[in-house]
Parts: C-alpha cells; sequence; structure tokens
C-alpha cells in the first residue's frame, strides 16, 4: 500500500496535519464525500490548497489518511473503554445496553463521516488499503466480543460464542442501515415514525432477548463510562 502522507517532523508540521485530517473529516462528515473537494477542505483547515498538495499528492490520498486515523482512534479509544476491569460491578444486561447506546450515538453523530467512509472503501482500487480497514474494524469487534463473553456465566443461550458476535453483527447491520446509509435520515419514517427513537428502545429489548440474559430490567441507575 503506497505512502498516504509525508511524514510529520516538526511540532508545528503536526498540528497542520492534524489541522488538515479533522478539517477533512468535518467536511465529509456535513457534505459527503462527492461534496468534499480540496478547496473545501482547505478552507475548513484555514489553510491554501497548496498546503494540502504539498502534504497529499491527491484526495484520494487524503481521504485514506483520514479512513485510517479514523478506524485507529476508535480502536485505541474502544481498546480502553472495554477493558473488562472498567465493567466489573455491572450486570452484562447493562454492559449490552451501553455498547448498543455508545453503538448508536456514534453513529448518529457520525452518520455523514460514516457514509462518506463506507462507499469510498467499497469502491476502493486499493485492496491493501481496504483490509487494513477491515483489520482495524474486525479488532474492535473482536474486542466487544470477548469482553461480554467475559460473563458468559450470565448468558442462557446454548451457544454464547456464535451468539455474542451475532448479535453484535445484528447491532452493527441496524445501526448502518438505519442511521448511515439512508441520504436522509427519515428515510424509514414513513414506516416506522420516530425510528431513531424506536431502535434506541427496541434494539437492547431484542439483543437482550436472544441471548438469553437474566434481569433484563435496567438497575439502579450508576455512572457508565462513555466514549
Amino acid at each position: 500500500m503506497p505512502k498516504t502522507v509525508l511524514p510529520a517532523h516538526q511540532a508545528r508540521s503536526r498540528k497542520t496535519l492534524a489541522r488538515l485530517l479533522q478539517a477533512a473529516a468535518e467536511v465529509l462528515n456535513k457534505d459527503g464525500l462527492e461534496r468534499a473537494t480540496i478547496p473545501r477542505i482547505a478552507a475548513r483547515a484555514g489553510v491554501t490548497p497548496g498546503t494540502i498538495y504539498r502534504r497529499f499528492p491527491d484526495k484520494d490520498a487524503l481521504l485514506r489518511e483520514v479512513c485510517l486515523r479514523m478506524l485507529e482512534e476508535n480502536y485505541r479509544n474502544s481498546s480502553t473503554l472495554l477493558k473488562p476491569e472498567r465493567w466489573k460491578d455491572k450486570p452484562l444486561a447493562d454492559i449490552c445496553r451501553s455498547v448498543i447506546e455508545i453503538t448508536l450515538k456514534g453513529h448518529s453523530l457520525h452518520r455523514g463521516l460514516l457514509r462518506a467512509y463506507t462507499f469510498f472503501t467499497l469502491q476502493h482500487a486499493d485492496l491493501a488499503f481496504v483490509r487494513k480497514c477491515e483489520d482495524l474494524e474486525w479488532k474492535v469487534f473482536r474486542a466487544v466480543s470477548e469482553l461480554l463473553l467475559t460473563r458468559r456465566d450470565e448468558i442462557l443461550h446454548p451457544d454464547p460464542d456464535s451468539a455474542v458476535p451475532f448479535s453484535l453483527l445484528m447491532v452493527g447491520v441496524a445501526a448502518q442501515g438505519v442511521l448511515v446509509l439512508p441520504s436522509d435520515s427519515k428515510h424509514f419514517s414513513r414506516l416506522v415514525p420516530k425510528v431513531e427513537v424506536q431502535l434506541e428502545r427496541e434494539l437492547p429489548k431484542m439483543v437482550l432477548r436472544y441471548l438469553g440474559i437474566e434481569g433484563q430490567n435496567r438497575s439502579p441507575k450508576v455512572g457508565r463510562p462513555r466514549c
């Protein structure tokens, strides 16, 4: 996979690079993949287009770097959040609810960015880049599965090792299919009024029921770790 960015050795250069990547992510989230032009990103970052081209050979290289940085940051944050010791005093039902809540809020907040990322990687010709993105996604997926499976004694499903990743896959499919992929956030409003509210309320119930987790009633409110 070719390098997408020239190394930033000086503190000022690193700050400029971080600002460019943040600006690109914000433009993608607000305006989408097609409208994320170099001039638009440069304006958002408060630099000239030439500043971007001195760092990146083209728009594709910039967007690849944005994707990889986004996934790497998500993996770092998830690695901290998903440490079993942070959840040792929580019942598994509360852990599942928190995982689903964080997933849905993340997909809703970064709807445009995730939609751009999805279409950008689906059509990208650099298979090494796509595989690296997939590997980072699967690392987070496996980390969540492993956290839930540390509490397998609370799962009544006869095959927890299959049921846990399957339930997480369905959460991801629901979040992406309802919150990210439609070009209009109200796409499903004709079928399900207030679909996002319904998703937040009903998806945890479905997962808990499928896994056969006891004590599905919400326990007294206590502070929960947040992303």
